[in-house]
């Protein structure tokens, strides 16, 4: 796997020791990502197929899992699914697919990110140390914020719409708590990649997934939004207006 990133620092994140998860059926890939995690000081286990990744993620509950997305026994889309839909344990997956729709299948199944192969062993450490340091480290200053029928608690990792806690992943939670913090201003998909992931590059699809699934939790009808607009050209806006009784509720 050629590397595409000039060296860079790869020490471990400071101060916890943390687990990843390797699930790859090829043994080559699986030996070089397991050996350069290793050396950025991660404590990293493997496993070569779907059904053996899900039962090592339920006894381990990693910090993290580099997964595959063409698995024998169980696919890695469907593993993704199941670790996202039972943990909040952040994944990044690998895939040979180059295709968009590809991509975002893995998005939409919950992946926190992915790469496609071959990649730069290098890229896929700064990519786990940022999703550990965006999952862990706190999105938002502490305080109440509202905006509309929406409450955020930052100390609580909470949104409560109309009073009722709303459901998200980790990554939909730094999502709609910064929209929250800035209605009514316009933010492309730079903006947000950068300020929510962290990422100074990557792809943009990335964020228009994560737009979509929280609409679906946030709006009344997703197909045509009233809380978080597209501004055709630019970006994105969040106009928290005031749902009438019937509005969705998550």
């Amino acid at each position: 796997m050629p590397s595409s990133l000039p060296p860079g620092d790869l020490r471990p994140l400071p101060p916890l020791e943390r687990r990843i998860l390797v699930v790859d059926d090829d043994p080559t890939v699986s030996e070089i990502v397991c050996r350069y995690l290793r050396a950025s000081g991660f404590v990293v286990d493997e496993a070569a197929d779907g059904l053996d990744g899900l039962a090592k993620a339920e006894q381990l509950r990693p910090d993290l899992v580099v997964l595959d997305r063409m698995l024998p026994l169980l696919d890695g889309i469907e593993v993704c699914r199941r670790i996202r839909g039972d943990w909040e344990i952040p994944v990044i997956m690998l895939t040979a697919l180059n295709q968009e729709e590809d991509r975002i299948d893995g998005l939409e199944a919950g992946a926190d990110d992915y790469l496609t192969k071959p990649f730069s062993p290098r890229e896929l450490v700064l990519r786990v140390q940022s999703v550990l340091r965006r999952s862990t480290a706190p999105a938002v200053p502490a305080g109440l914020v509202s905006a509309g029928d929406f409450a955020l608690d930052a100390q609580a990792h909470e949104v409560r719409l109309r009073g009722e806690p709303l459901v998200l992943t980790a990554r939909e939670f730094d999502l709609l708590a910064h929209l929250i913090r800035r209605p009514h201003t316009v933010l492309s998909r730079e903006d947000l990649l950068r300020s929510v992931w962290g990422w100074e590059f990557g792809d943009l699809s990335t964020v228009t997934v994560h737009v979509r699934r929280l609409r679906e939790k946030i709006e009344a009808d997703p197909a045509q939004p009233r809380l978080l607009n597209t501004v055709w050209g630019v970006g994105y806006r969040f106009d928290p207006v005031p749902l009438a009784p019937t509005g969705r509720q998550s």
